[in-house]
């Protein structure tokens, strides 16, 4: 298999198939992945007859969240190489939030932080039953800024609030529970079911489906309601908070195998 960091094929049915290539290390997010979904976006968007986007993990897992060395190569750079490194990272998500073609996501294994943004931004989300959750940034003493408007769209602001505060890991029954994944299976019978997802799909209007889309982002909380001075600002908070004392000390904390040191004052 080839080393990109993003895969993608197109077969004769016009159903892409687009995998996240980092098994190494379960496919966490840096700057090389997150700069492969745009261009595989964009090469996709030029092929007429897509009808289906699949999205996929390689390996043990679906994504672990961000690549915390990347973070930490990124954090001591200027303000405005932050605010890139988050408006891509935004971009890559509401690229697939908002892309006319409906999306399908598979998930086993760890779905960590930026993935649990990714696959709420898909329109169907089927998980293995040995799939764990987790909306971890606040452990770090990071924000989920840019995913939150996804996850409200996809749990409720509800369940972000115990979920994103806590960041305690939950299973596949509990993110069906809470409307993250639509369908658990058996691992086993994961690309089955996410076969059968897509044969329903490709029996429909391909116009018809990009329309009823549109419509329902813009009715949401998290589709085109993330107007230009809101994104600004989501980008913004998100970049911001990588740079500060708080973040310093949660990442020291990760790469240390230890726990935070947070003392009472505000980072």
């Amino acid at each position: 298999m080839s080393t990109s960091p993003v895969l993608w094929s197109l077969d004769e049915r016009g159903v892409a198939t687009v995998t996240l290539n980092r098994p190494e290390v379960n496919n966490a997010y840096d700057g090389a992945l997150i700069s492969g979904v745009l261009a595989a976006m964009d090469d996709l968007g030029r092929k007429p007859n897509l009808r289906v986007v699949v999205l996929r993990g390689n390996g043990k897992h679906f994504q672990a969240g961000a690549d915390l060395k990347w973070i930490n190569s990124v954090r001591p750079q200027s303000r405005e190489a932050n605010e890139a490194a988050s408006r891509a990272t935004f971009e890559a998500v509401q690229r697939l939030n908002t892309l006319p073609i409906p999306t399908v996501a598979l998930v086993q294994g760890g779905c960590f932080g930026g993935g649990t943004g990714v696959i709420a931004a898909c329109d169907v989300v089927i998980a293995a039953d040995n799939a764990l959750f987790s909306i971890t940034e606040v452990r770090w003493g990071l924000t989920a800024a840019i995913i939150i408007p996804q996850l409200c769209d996809a749990i409720s602001v509800r369940q972000v609030r115990r979920y994103a505060l806590t960041g305690e890991r939950f299973g596949a029954e509990d993110s069906r529970r809470i409307g993250l994944v639509h369908e658990v299976v058996p691992l086993a019978d994961l690309e089955a079911a996410g076969a059968k997802v897509v044969e329903q799909l490709l029996a429909n209007g391909l116009e018809a489906m990009a329309e009823t889309k549109r419509l329902a982002l813009e009715s949401s909380f998290g589709g085109m309601a993330v107007d230009d001075a809101t994104y600004t600002r989501l980008v913004e908070l998100h970049s911001l908070k990588r740079q500060s004392a708080e973040a310093a000390e949660g990442l020291a904390s990760f790469a240390e195998k230890r726990a935070a040191n947070w003392g009472s004052g505000k980072g």
